[in-house]
Parts: structure tokens; C-alpha cells; sequence
């Protein structure tokens, strides 16, 4: 991708931001060098991978990476058989650290459904060598120190040290708080050249023997090494020398080590940069609100509410952008300070951060491609140098592009034409085009020219686009029409501030009437536009509010049907234990029987039989729950094959099943459509209307309306008024009479308390006096 391009359209401002997001030396370097691809394969795998590190930092955060310096110099040491110092190696002790917490991290990504085989190489490659990490581990800390526990001589040696160091101060500690403290300058212990000295005054130099190892600025002090320390003092000289050879000798023994892994280190330290860089990728998507582009090779730019990824947000007015679907060509009209140059930046920029493997600042859904190259003139080009002008400049750009365009490229031009006379201009313009255009490149340019708007018209695959004005408001709306050119407001725009109007009538008399014409068209179509619009809006928010309520239903439905399974499971269980009982109990009379007939009584053998039989058909009972009657009823209903006739419960519809698709799953034709549904969601329709008459005349001779309930018990009478109400409603009868006499009462509190519990009961009261009065209840049914 040219230079030019990348700085036209400040893409080194988003990778500054990207930079600033890793946490890594080397990954922030990577950062900064990170440049948009043309191979196709090259940019997919890199959203691929984006992909990933943004569902991971969705799903579990952040990944576990601090910074560590680039490994690459000291590896490069170890291949020469070099030594390393501490901080070296305490940087490869980080990397393998965080390559193991990286790896713990990742360890549940495919148990939580994250896809990581974009990133699995990077993965495989954090593979920490157990001893080297165990060795360094006790040896060495992040910082380079060398820890107490990296050997037993080393360890006894601080031991010493600290030893020996505290019997140096408690010897020091009692000179100057003793009576020697008159001989001093000072009550303080300091040190020179490594030793524990006193800053003692000059005429008590000889107080307390030893050696002096230095004096102040005047003379007047000595800083002296006491005699009953310096025994002490040089013990501690040698305990420290031998702790720095100890060191040495385990820094080499950790280089030689380290030394024999230096391809797993290598691996290690580059997989976390690189989970580094991905990772920044993912936090700017964040930062940015961006999204996944679709990636298509069909040269096609489909963009949805994008917005200028430097603008911000609260700001910025988002736009649809196309190329490459019905135009290949885009000419955008409108006034100044309107747009048009931040809608073509909007589109470069985000085409090249695509390109770059970054998500971009569009709805979800947007399609962006692979050009091979991007060209652009935007922004004034005079170069005082050359003594160029604008328009020469801007003339230099577009010959360098029309002799280097192809057709898998895309061009940005701001102001076509423009710095030279208009007419000349737009001719020069419309030519330029016209040869761009033969090369299928796909172009979006911006211009003031209205010839240029009948371009868009008169030739093929080419369109109008205009950024809207706001008339009443005098100001631009930043928003981009496609298929409309940009509307003349200077008439419009003088009238509203104020100018007489003869003199905008005047105006408007002095243009010619093509010119008004096309005008007054423009003007119809951003009218129709913006309704188009407006009803295109409304159906989408419809249309997703339909998607968002069918997806309740479908949820309210799943969990219906599992409830429904839920319960025929639990009926089944407690058939299955209601049965084993029974079964038990008969076994029990069985076995009563037989130990009856062998012990010598008069049992007959009949009777054993018939306990025997009774025994098999509770087995019967058991294999075909023949007395579960939810069991039998749902699997009657729902228990359907290829050609019934059914009813989709989710949609209130008949249906004839025409396909079974799986176990569980049948395709249905309701009407002309043809939909997929569970045996769950359909319902066996009964026999049609002419196997039903027989028990259509059974019902109506049944029904009548009275019911004397009088004389009978009260189990048997509120059993038959059960069924008398049944076959009432099937009947279609209104309202019915329940004579159940005065009595006791327990008939007719029985009634009552049966009608009340009713739910096809819609009143009820006592008959009239000469109706039976309480001994008599007249029913409303609905």
C-alpha cells in the first residue's frame, strides 16, 4: 500500500492508538509497523484471528500479559556460548511465567464455545520447559536478583553476611552512643569504600587506632575505620566477595541452561507478543465499538451507519456507503464544509483498517473487500518547491493514478477538476472519468460541477450521491443520499437570510428552464427519498421487533414442551410405582393362597388361577400404562406420521404433514408455505365430520334440560352431573335445572360447590318458588 495513501487518510492515527493499547515492548513495536494486506487470504486470517481475542476478551477479559523486554538480544548472546547477567535472565523467568499463566488462561476457550484455531499455533508454542522454569524459578526473581534459595552456599554465605553485618553495627552502635561520641563530628555511622567507618574530629584521630579512609572538604573530619572493627569489617569484604563468585557461578550454570532451550524461549516470548498484538487489536474494536467486516471477493463495498473512526462518536453522523453493487462509480455533490471529503475518508480509512485485520466503526453485517491498491487525491497538494499550483498538483496526482490504476483497485478524488475554469474543468473532469472508468477500478469522487450531475445519469454503473442540507436550519446534516444529486440552495439559502425578494425571483427568472427543471426533479427526489427512508426504518424496527418476539414464542414453546415432557416422565414414574405396588400386592395374595392350599386348606385351585391372571394383566397394565390416561392422551396427540392432517400449535394453524425429517422433526404445508416443526409443536386433528355422526347423535339424545339428581348418593349424583354438564355443552345448551331436593343439604352444597369450581358455569341460583325453590338450581352455561 502507497505512503501517500496511508498518510491522506491517517492511518498512522489508528495505529498509534493500537500501540498504545499493547502492553509489550515488542508487541507495541509490531504495532507501529503494521501495515494494510492485498492477499485475501493474508487479511481473513488476521479478522480470524481479531475475531478470536475479541470473543475471549468478551468471554473471560483481558489475557493475563504483563511487559517483558525483547528476548531476541540475549538469545542471540546464548548462541555464542556467552554468559547473561541477572536481568536477563530474570526477564526469560517472566516469559515463561506469563507463558504459563497464558496457557492456564486459555486451557477452558473451547469448553466456553470460544473458536481458537486462528490462534492455535500460538497457543501450541507456550510450552514452558519444566526444568529450565523449576531452576529459574528457585534461582532467580523478575528483576534480575539473585534469590537466597538458588544454592546452600549461597544461602549460608547471606547468612553470614547478615551475621557479620549486625555485629559491625552493634560494635559502631556503641561508639556513638557511648562515651566516645565527644570525639565525633557527628553520631552517625557511615561508609567509605565498602568499610563501616565514624566521621571523627581531626585531633582525636589517634582515639581509636584502625585506619582512615577518607576526610572531609576542610580537613576538619576523618572518617576512620576503628580498630575493634577491622577484623570484622574485612570478614565482611570476603563474605561479599564470595557471594559475588557464588553468583557467578550460578548465572552461568542458568546461561548454560537456558542455553540449550533457546528455540522454546524464542517460541514462547514471540506467541506472547503476538497474543500481545491480537489482544490490542481486540481492546481498540472495543474501544472503537467496532465490528467484524464481512470480507467478500466480488470488489463490493456495502457499509452500514459508518462513521469516521477519528471523529468522535457524540458527534459524527453515520452513513451508508456502496460501491461495487449496481455502480462501480459514486460522484458526490454538495456544499462546502458538507461532508463529502470526511464520507471519502470515512470509506479509505476503513477499507484500510480491514485490510489491516482491524474491525471497523460500521453496524454489524457491513461488507468491505481486498484491493490491491488504494489511490487518493484529497486535501490541497501545492508544493512551493516545484512551483506548482493547486490545480497543477492536483493534475500531477491524477495522472500519477490513471497510469497506474487497474481493475482491482479503489480511488478517492476530492474535487475533480477543481482550480481552473469551471467549464474547462468539469470537461476535463467528465474525460478523466471517462478513462478511469474503462479500467472497472472502483471510484468515489467528490465535486461542485453540476454538468457532472448528468454524468451520473448518461452512463452505466455510475450513480449521483449528495450530502443534505437542512434549509430551515441553514446548516448541512452530514448525511449521504446515493441516487440523488446534490440540490442548488443559493436562491433558498439568500431568501432565509433575508434578501429582497424580487431580487431572488429575478434570479430564479434569469436561469434557464433546463436548469430549473432539473432543479425542481432534485427536489422531488430527496422528498421521495427521505419518505423512502423513513418507511424503510420503520419496517426494519418492525421486522425486529417481529424477529425478537418469534424468538420469545420459540423460547416460551421449548419451554413448554419440556415442561410437558417433565411431566409425562413424572406421570410415568408414578404409574410405574402405583403398578409395582399393585404388583406386590397381588404376588402377596398369591403366595397367601398357596401357603394356604399346601398347608392342608380348602382352597380351590380356580381362585389361584384367577390371582395368577390378575398378576399378568397388571403386568399388561405396566407395559402399555393402559390406566395412565395423560400418558396415553399426549402420545395419541402428538404420535403422528407422513400424510395426517394437524394443527402447528406456535402458529394456530391446520396443517397436512408432508416430510419427517428426523426423530422428533416433520416438515408441515400450512396453505403454501412449508415450515419445520417438532412433534411437540403438532397435534393430531381428529376424523373428519362424517365418522363423527354417530356420537354427534349419541350426545343429543343424552342431552336434555333437566337432571334429577334426587334418590341417588351423593358420589354417584355429583358423578352424573359431571357428565350431564358435558354432554349439555356439547348439546349447545344455554342454561339447564339440577333438581336435587332439600333433604339434608349435602346434595345440594355438593351442587353448589361443584358449579362454583366449574369454569363452564357462568351463573347459577335457586328456582323460583313455583320451580322448585331451593330444591332446584337453574345453570347459565357459556
Amino acid at each position: 500500500m502507497n505512503s501517500k495513501i496511508i498518510e491522506k487518510l491517517e492511518y498512522n492515527r489508528i495505529i498509534r492508538q493500537l500501540s498504545d493499547l499493547a502492553i509489550t515492548a515488542p508487541a507495541k513495536a509490531q504495532a507501529l509497523k503494521l501495515m494494510p494486506s492485498s492477499d485475501f487470504d493474508e487479511v481473513k486470517k488476521s479478522i480470524d484471528q481479531t475475531r478470536v481475542l475479541s470473543n475471549i476478551l468478551r468471554v473471560k477479559g483481558p489475557m493475563p500479559i504483563t511487559d517483558f523486554k525483547d528476548v531476541r538480544p540475549s538469545l542471540k548472546r546464548l548462541k555464542v556460548k556467552a554468559n547473561l547477567n541477572g536481568e536477563e535472565l530474570g526477564n526469560i523467568f517472566l516469559v515463561l511465567s506469563l507463558a504459563k499463566d497464558v496457557g492456564q488462561f486459555a486451557s477452558d476457550l473451547e469448553e466456553r464455545e470460544i473458536d481458537t484455531r486462528p490462534i492455535e499455533k500460538y497457543l501450541k508454542n507456550l510450552a514452558v520447559p519444566e526444568d529450565l522454569f523449576k531452576k529459574l524459578n528457585q534461582a532467580i526473581e523478575y528483576d534480575g536478583t539473585v534469590k537466597d534459595t538458588a544454592s546452600s552456599k549461597l544461602m549460608q554465605l547471606r547468612h553470614d553476611i547478615q551475621s557479620n553485618e549486625t555485629d559491625i553495627k552493634n560494635h559502631m552502635n556503641d561508639y556513638i552512643s557511648g562515651k566516645h561520641t565527644q570525639y565525633l563530628s557527628e553520631n552517625i555511622v557511615t561508609i567509605r569504600d565498602g568499610r563501616y567507618v565514624l566521621p571523627v574530629k581531626q585531633e582525636y584521630k589517634n582515639k581509636f587506632g584502625g585506619v582512615v579512609h577518607d576526610q572531609s572538604a576542610s580537613g576538619q573530619t576523618l572518617f576512620v575505620e576503628p580498630q575493634a572493627v577491622l577484623v570484622l569489617n574485612n570478614r565482611q569484604q570476603n563474605l561479599l566477595a564470595q557471594e559475588r563468585q557464588e553468583i557467578h557461578r550460578i548465572l552461568i550454570e542458568l546461561s548454560e541452561l537456558a542455553g540449550a532451550y533457546q528455540k522454546e524461549i524464542n517460541n514462547n516470548a514471540l506467541a506472547l507478543t503476538q497474543l500481545d498484538f491480537l489482544s490490542a487489536k481486540s481492546k481498540l474494536a472495543k474501544k472503537m465499538k467496532a465490528t467484524e467486516p464481512v470480507l467478500n471477493q466480488d470488489h463490493i463495498i456495502k457499509l452500514r451507519k459508518a462513521r469516521h473512526p477519528l471523529i468522535d462518536p457524540k458527534k459524527v453522523v453515520p452513513n451508508n456507503i456502496e460501491l461495487g453493487t449496481t455502480f462501480d462509480t459514486m460522484l458526490i455533490t454538495g456544499p462546502n464544509t458538507g461532508g463529502k471529503t470526511i464520507t471519502l475518508k470515512t470509506l479509505g480509512l476503513l477499507q484500510l483498517m480491514a485490510q489491516a485485520g482491524l474491525f471497523i466503526t460500521a453496524e454489524e453485517g457491513s461488507q468491505l473487500t481486498v484491493f490491491n491498491e488504494i489511490y487518493a487525491d484529497i486535501g490541497d497538494e501545492q508544493s512551493i518547491e516545484q512551483s506548482l499550483s493547486t490545480f497543477s498538483s492536483h493534475m500531477d496526482q491524477i495522472i500519477k493514478i490513471m497510469n497506474n490504476v487497474t481493475e482491482d483497485d479503489l480511488v478517492l478524488i476530492d474535487e475533480l477538476g477543481a482550480g481552473t475554469d469551471p467549464e474547462e474543468g468539469a470537461s476535463l473532469a467528465i474525460a478523466i472519468l471517462d478513462d478511469l472508468r474503462q479500467t472497472q477500478a472502483k471510484i468515489a469522487i467528490t465535486t461542485h460541477y453540476p454538468e457532472l450531475k448528468l454524468y451520473g445519469y448518461n452512463r452505466k454503473r455510475t450513480t449521483n450521491a449528495s450530502m443534505e442540507f437542512d434549509l430551515k436550519k441553514l446548516a448541512p446534516t452530514y448525511r449521504l443520499r446515493i441516487g440523488i444529486p446534490g440540490q442548488s440552495n443559493a436562491f433558498a439559502i439568500a431568501h432565509q437570510l433575508g434578501m429582497n425578494e424580487a431580487v431572488v425571483d429575478k434570479a430564479r427568472d434569469l436561469m434557464n428552464d433546463e436548469d430549473s427543471d432539473i432543479n425542481k426533479m432534485i427536489e422531488r427526489l430527496t422528498e421521495q427519498t427521505k419518505a423512502a427512508e423513513q418507511l424503510h426504518e420503520t419496517l426494519k424496527q418492525n421486522v425486529d421487533q417481529s424477529i425478537t418476539l418469534k424468538r420469545q414464542l420459540q423460547n416460551g414453546l421449548d419451554w413448554y414442551n419440556q415442561q410437558v415432557q417433565k411431566q409425562l416422565e413424572k406421570s410415568q414414574e408414578k404409574a410405574d410405582e402405583m403398578l409395582a405396588k399393585k404388583r406386590k400386592q397381588a404376588e402377596k395374595i398369591i403366595n397367601d393362597l398357596e401357603e394356604q392350599r399346601r398347608a392342608g386348606g380348602q382352597v380351590r385351585t380356580n381362585k389361584v388361577i384367577e390371582a395368577k391372571g390378575a398378576l399378568n394383566k397388571l403386568e399388561r397394565e405396566n407395559q402399555n400404562l393402559a390406566n395412565n390416561k395423560v400418558l396415553q392422551r399426549e402420545k395419541k396427540r402428538h404420535d403422528v406420521s407422513v400424510g395426517d392432517n394437524v394443527k402447528v400449535l406456535s402458529y394456530g394453524q391446520q396443517g397436512v404433514i408432508t416430510k419427517k425429517l428426523g426423530e422428533h422433526e416433520f416438515e408441515v404445508q400450512i396453505g403454501i408455505l412449508k415450515v419445520k416443526v417438532t412433534d411437540r409443536d403438532v397435534e393430531k386433528i381428529a376424523a373428519q365430520a362424517s365418522q363423527k355422526k354417530p356420537e354427534k347423535s349419541v350426545r343429543s339424545s343424552r342431552a336434555s334440560s333437566e337432571l334429577d339428581l334426587r334418590g341417588q348418593r351423593y358420589e354417584e349424583a355429583l358423578t352424573n352431573l359431571d357428565r350431564y354438564l358435558d354432554a349439555s355443552l356439547l348439546a349447545g345448551l344455554n342454561t339447564v335445572t339440577i333438581i336435587h331436593g332439600i333433604g339434608t343439604g349435602a346434595i345440594r352444597n355438593g351442587v353448589q360447590q361443584y358449579l362454583k369450581r366449574n369454569r363452564h358455569v357462568k351463573s347459577y341460583n335457586y328456582a323460583p318458588a313455583n320451580q322448585g325453590g331451593t330444591g332446584a338450581t337453574i345453570v347459565n352455561l357459556q
